[in-house]
């Protein structure tokens, strides 16, 4: 710094003219233009052509502090400097004074660039603002602001000086949100060029800001049956229509005070959520869905009733009882069901009093195993016909039969065909059937080539714990020759019926001849004739068929 201020008040001494009045010094200032950093220090230097100057300074509001000094110049240092500013450097020659002035700048470069989208959720055809600020950024006059959209430029703005030094820049536009602005990048870049006062180009960008267009006008419908019954699982559907984006809809779904878990879908601008729900109490309760997406929730609340109703209690007193004993079957409502059921139970001849149970009182037959009994439980639930039904099977215990209808007491078997005896008992408990020919218990189950020494009588036996019945069987092997036989007598049989019914239609539409007149004759029959033919036609002047009305 010394060897500077030499060098100024060097050059000044020798540019001074020799003998010149003191009346015409100069006083000057260094640096010419002053551009300093917000709050930084600058070194003025103040110098003068008079050989003998007298008092001399800087007026200035600025801190200030003289560093160094020479006999025609002093310098200076001011320190945090925050403002703009003027100061004057003089100097006083033989009684004169003389200042002049210098205009201190001072730059603040733009080292935060903030980007705002108010609000960043916007709903659809709805005005959203892009706003940029630039706080502490100084000087106005030299700074632009540019906001993108994406790689686009949307708006410039240039500033105008104001008299404070370091103060926020601001830029803001409207825009109209459309569903294609949805996810785009707005940005926000600040310049300032000070280039024209020596100091260079700053430069500062924001942060990258992405909008959200959403449309969501429309309440959720919830889908599910306005009964529930306790214990069970029913499902559940909650769907909203006209909503962008669809796929980023958030559910959540409640039955009372438990929380359900969705399975979400959607397509095209509709999206829903599928559940499955089991109410665990009785009662009112109340079924929610709650639907939102970005800053917006929709919510729809609808009541269900929850009802218990379990099935019906069908007992029968004894499940295998005798055939020929008393069956008590009894058709009651669950202790759990509220309120009470209309029973009904089928082959009661009458409805039973409400609260009291269905009951049938009969004996059982053989025909009764098998018999399915139904108990129907019926109740009302806000305004639905619920039903509920149990059903019981009858077992009857009976002796076994050998039915005609399935044991046949003749049968024919086939020489050399594979044969099996046809013989099914019947009763409960099933029967075990033995047959034996010829002193030999022969395998039912296994068929068996016929000959003609399986001719003869099968006696079987059927058998349960209840008793037992025997039936003889009388098996005959037809040979081949008898079926033979018995084939061409059967043709024989046909083709004389054949030949009896050709020769009737013969008689009954035989020829006949006609007579002059053009009368048909029946052939073999003179005009003298008494017989009058019936039914004769002719055909030009050849013999036609015709009908004498007689039966033949």
């Amino acid at each position: 710094m010394a060897v500077l201020l030499f060098g100024v008040w060097a050059l000044l001494a020798l540019t001074s003219c020799p003998g010149a009045t003191e009346e015409l010094f100069e006083v000057s200032v260094w640096p010419s233009q002053a551009l300093v950093g917000f709050g930084q220090s600058l070194v003025v230097n103040c110098s003068t052509t008079c050989p003998d100057p007298g008092p001399s300074g800087i007026d200035t509001f600025l801190k200030k502090t003289q560093v160094d000094k020479g006999r025609q110049w002093k310098a200076f240092l001011l320190e945090d400097v925050t403002e703009n500013c003027v100061l004057q450097c003089f100097f006083s020659c033989s009684g004169v004074q003389k200042d002049t002035s210098l205009d201190v700048t001072v730059y603040q470069p733009p080292e935060q660039v903030i980007l705002e989208l108010q609000p960043d959720w916007v709903a659809m055809d709805e005005a959203f603002t892009v706003r940029c600020l630039v706080p502490r950024v100084a000087p106005l006059e030299h700074l632009t602001l540019t906001l993108f959209q994406g790689n686009q430029e949307l708006y410039r703005k240039n500033f105008v000086s104001l008299a404070l030094a370091s103060q926020n820049a601001e830029v803001t536009i409207s825009i109209t949100a459309h569903r294609e602005n949805d996810r785009c990048n707005f940005s926000c870049s600040a310049e300032l060029d000070l280039n024209s006062q020596g100091g260079g180009l700053f430069r500062g960008s924001s942060a990258i800001k992405v909008l959200r267009i959403f449309e969501f006008v429309q309440r959720p419908l919830i889908w599910v049956s306005l009964v529930l019954e306790v214990g069970t699982t029913e499902p559940v559907s909650c769907e909203v229509a006209r909503v962008f984006p669809a796929k980023e809809a958030v559910f959540h779904m409640f039955l009372g005070d438990q929380e359900l878990h969705p399975f979400l879908s959607w397509k095209g601008d509709t999206a829903w959520a599928n559940a499955t729900v089991r109410a665990t109490e009785t009662g009112a309760q109340e079924l929610s869905c709650f639907v939102s997406l970005g800053p917006v929730e929709q919510e729809t609340r609808r009541p269900v009733h929850v009802y218990s109703f379990p099935p019906p209690v069908l007992q029968i007193e004894e499940s295998y009882p005798l055939a020929g004993t008393d069956v008590n079957v009894t058709c009651s409502g669950h202790i759990l069901t509220s309120p009470t059921p209309t029973l009904r139970l089928q082959g009661a001849p009458d409805l039973p009093a409400p609260g009291e149970p269905a009951r049938l009182l009969f004996t059982a037959k053989e025909d009764d195993d098998g018999r399915n009994f139904s108990c129907e439980a019926s109740l009302e639930v806000q305004g639905q016909r619920l039903v509920k039904t149990a059903v019981l099977q009858l077992h009857v215990l009976y002796k076994p039969r050998l039915e005609e209808s399935g044991c046949p007491r003749n049968q024919t078997w086939v020489e050399g065909k594979e044969q099996m005896l046809a013989c099914v008992p019947e009763g409960n408990p099933a029967p075990t059937l033995v047959c034996i020919w010829n002193g030999i218990s022969i395998d039912l189950e296994v068929p068996q080539k016929a000959t003609q020494n399986h001719t003869g009588i099968y006696r079987c036996t059927a058998t349960n714990r209840l008793g037992s019945v025997r039936k003889d069987i009388a098996v005959i092997v037809q040979g081949r020759r008898e079926q033979s036989s018995s084939t061409i007598f059967l043709l024989g049989v046909i083709f004389l019926v054949l030949g009896i019914n050709t020769a009737a239609l013969y008689f009954h539409f035989r020829p006949c001849k006609t007579k002059e007149d053009g009368t048909a004759v029946p052939a073999g029959r003179t005009r003298q004739s008494e017989e009058k033919p019936v039914g004769c036609s002719t055909s030009g002047e050849k013999t036609v068929w015709c009908s004498t009305g007689r039966n033949v």
